[in-house]
């Protein structure tokens, strides 16, 4: 809220400035230091710290410190898992240091916050294994050798981190001083995290804005050695910015002095260069020719850690002028533009389901790693899923490997309606694939579930059928067509657990063997086999008068060069089959039910 408000009211005068944060260094005689022990290496080895003194707090600026706590441990922290705060009472601290220590459970003893009684930190796991908020946080040190623990000079805890801090030292509205602590397994988010919640309540200080440091200082074993850091350091980050740039993003035609009204509106301290003073900015990029009369040197506030490039910038730029303002304009270049052929191939199937009476779904991508493999009776080799290395609920834990899942849900979902029900999805499953940068790829596969009364394997198989008369691949049902054709598609008997034994099949396909000579398109309405013929065959061309061309000598030379055998290139596409009880009992349905799923992207 107080972030909120305070950009509000510089927006709306922006003549009152953005708040010049400060670190005021503590009394004499009343300095902190707070030492990392090595151990703490083991588990959470970053800490810092910070002292907002002479706070009045009131009944809604407390709400709003303890509801920006929970926010930040929600998001900036990853559910503490990357970082962890806490906020105590400083005049109920012992004068002197603070030491962050590593101990195992066992030796660690308190009375934990709203509690008088002392528990070990054995038993304080036990007892908040039924509490809503607390034992979601649980796993991230119960199964460690040691936990982290705070200690001021007496042994009195502070807190243990990341779970719940002590009750002795725990802060009310009456509190003036308030110390605290960060601990993280990120030192980026632990500084981000510590920097936003200073400069929002340092607003409350008897001197607003200000914030006491305090030294932490790290041993050799900690993680980049021994070191001393003063915390925080509410230091502005150095950006540049191109006048040009931003009225290029924006369509404007504003000068650099107009842009920096504009930054300086949203709470950033812009400028243009000054002379000779050196200026390290974090994006510069020296492979870039800037104009000296187009930059513009930005320093931004420690409350604006969401910063990261120019374009963001240029976003402050264009909210301070206004989206409403911005004229609409005409792109300066025209281009032709066509289908993405997956996704023009992906309407044509929709369009042919459709017409044969099936209905779109639209599951989520995301499903429980149960789901994806045990529920189908599959196995996860460690090969296929990407897992979600943070999942919000244990309902989004992969991302799915089969098109499966989703409708099988959606049925579950819609048992109500009047039986059989026949649903299809055309979209993206992902899998891990080493060989591209980014470890994984989309593949995108046509699936679809009839579920009633009876299994209704021919439906699902009538519907393979239609798709592929629409796509003109032809059935190589007969054997000796098999073995010659160039092209086409057919099924095999699979022992796939996913399936009712005996009731499974897998989905042959087998490419052309020229590049771009496919089957002919049939008519998006017809379900005539005779239009899905291939446009190469293997029957005797008719005399022709004319002699061979040049190109037809070379294509009888590759083709005599490539595998005699057709059936060498046959590819497994995918699957279809009358699916096994356990799968339907694991998705709670009580009526048999057959799918089908294969790949499309082959057919482009």
């Amino acid at each position: 809220m107080e972030g909120i408000v305070r950009a509000l009211k510089l927006w709306l005068h922006p003549e009152i400035g953005a708040p010049n944060y400060r670190l005021v260094p503590a009394p004499e005689g009343k300095e902190r230091v707070a030492y990392v022990r090595p151990e703490t290496a083991k588990i959470r080895p970053y800490f810092a710290c910070a002292i907002l003194r002479g706070v009045k707090f009131d009944d809604f600026s407390y709400k709003s410190f303890i509801d920006l706590q929970d926010k930040l441990h929600a998001n900036l922290a990853r559910k503490r898992t990357l970082v962890a705060v806490g906020t105590h009472d400083l005049s109920k601290i012992a004068p002197g240091d603070i030491s962050y220590e590593a101990l195992p459970p066992k030796d660690i003893k308190f009375a934990p916050l709203n509690k008088k009684e002392e528990y070990t930190a054995e038993e304080l796991m036990v007892l908040y294994k039924e509490d809503k908020h607390l034992s979601r946080y649980l796993h991230i040190i119960e199964d460690s050798p040691v936990y982290p623990i705070i200690y001021d000079t007496t042994r009195q805890v502070l807190s243990m981190p990341p779970i719940i801090n002590s009750d002795f030292t725990k802060i009310s509205l009456d509190t003036k001083d308030v110390f605290i602590d960060v601990t993280a397994t990120d030192e980026t988010k632990l500084y981000l995290v510590l920097d936003v919640l200073v400069t929002m309540f340092s607003e409350y200080c008897s001197e607003p804005f200000t914030v006491e440091p305090v030294k932490v200082v790290y041993t050799s074993a900690s993680p980049g050695g021994e070191r001393t850091v003063i915390t925080p350091s509410l230091a502005p980050r150095p950006f540049v910015a191109r006048t040009s740039y931003i009225n290029s993003c924006t369509g404007l035609s504003l000068s650099r002095p107009e842009v920096v009204k504009l930054l300086r509106q949203m709470g950033h301290d812009a400028s243009a260069p000054v002379p000779g003073a050196v200026f390290a900015a974090i994006n510069e990029r020296t492979n870039v020719q800037m104009s000296e009369n187009d930059i513009i040197h930005v320093l931004v506030p420690p409350s604006r850690p969401d910063i990261l490039h120019e374009c963001d910038i240029m976003e402050d730029a264009a909210v301070a002028y206004g989206f409403d303002n911005l004229k609409k304009t005409f792109p300066t270049t025209n281009t032709v533009a066509k289908p993405f052929p997956p996704n023009k191939l992906s309407d044509t199937m929709r369009r042919l389901c459709s017409e044969a009476g099936w209905l779109e779904v639209l599951p989520l991508t995301l499903c429980s790693h149960d789901e994806n493999f045990k529920f189908l009776n599959r196995v996860d080799d460690g090969k296929q899923a990407v897992v979600l290395a943070n999942p919000k609920t244990i309902e989004y834990q992969v991302v799915r490997t089969s098109l499966l899942p989703g409708m099988l849900k959606t049925i579950r979902e819609n048992r109500k309606h009047a039986l059989p029900l026949r649903i299809f999805e055309v979209n993206d499953v992902v899998l891990k694939d080493s060989s591209v940068e980014r470890n994984a790829k989309n593949v995108r596969r046509l699936g679809s579930v009839f579920c009633g009364r009876k299994a209704g394997f021919e439906i699902v198989h009538g519907l393979l059928d239609r798709l592929m008369v629409g796509l003109g691949v032809q059935n190589l049902l007969d054997a000796k067509l098999r073995d010659s054709a160039e092209t086409g598609y057919y099924i095999k008997p699979t022992d796939d657990a996913t399936y009712f034994p005996n009731r499974g099949a897998e989905i042959y396909y087998r490419p052309p063997l020229v590049a771009g000579a496919h089957t002919t398109f049939a008519p998006v309405a017809s379900a005539d086999a005779s239009n899905a013929t291939a446009t190469s065959t293997t029957s005797t061309p008719a005399p022709s008068s004319d002699s061979p061309s040049t190109f037809d000598n070379l294509k009888d030379k590759l083709a005599s060069a490539l595998p005699s055998s057709a059936s060498s290139r046959d590819v497994r596409i995918g699957s279809l089959g009358i699916l096994h009880p356990s799968v339907l009992k694991s998705f709670e349905l009580d009526y048999p039910c057959s799918s089908l799923e294969f790949d499309l992207e082959i057919f482009l």
